[in-house]
């Protein structure tokens, strides 16, 4: 259910390194968020250019029961966004690890993520 080549946030979000764009990080949420949350209707990303900082909110998903928010795993500048999300947000829901991705950051001085957990970890935190 969480992959073993990716690293996990307690907020719930994915880290890929490394992303499909150079020096990048992929990031998306997971299937226990996307379960949470229900069917998303609506996805609003980070902007292309934009300085996200590590721990602090950066977009938002929509669901037919709540609005949530999405927190940065890590500083650095937004260099993909997840177009796809625009007209078909439930991808979220049906592929979280694949077409449901939501955006690439390039880490800030070339820094790396920290305090990710690795899916073992992620996987414990929840059943605490």
């Amino acid at each position: 259910m969480y992959p073993d080549d990716l690293q996990y946030t307690s907020e719930h979000e994915w880290v890929r390194q490394p992303g499909e764009h150079a020096g990048s990080v992929r990031i998306g949420i997971t299937e226990y968020a996307q379960d949470a949350l229900g069917d998303i209707v609506y996805v609003s990303l980070p902007e292309l250019g934009d300085s996200v900082e590590a721990g602090t909110t950066c977009g938002e998903l929509e669901s037919t029961k709540s609005v949530s928010d999405v927190y940065a795993p890590i500083t650095g500048e937004v260099v993909a966004r997840n177009e796809a999300l625009d007209a078909t947000p439930e991808l979220v829901n049906t592929d979280p690890y694949g077409g449901g991705w939501l955006f690439e950051v390039v880490p800030a001085g070339g820094a790396e993520p920290e305090g990710l957990m690795d899916a073992t970890t992620y996987e414990a935190s929840l059943a605490g």
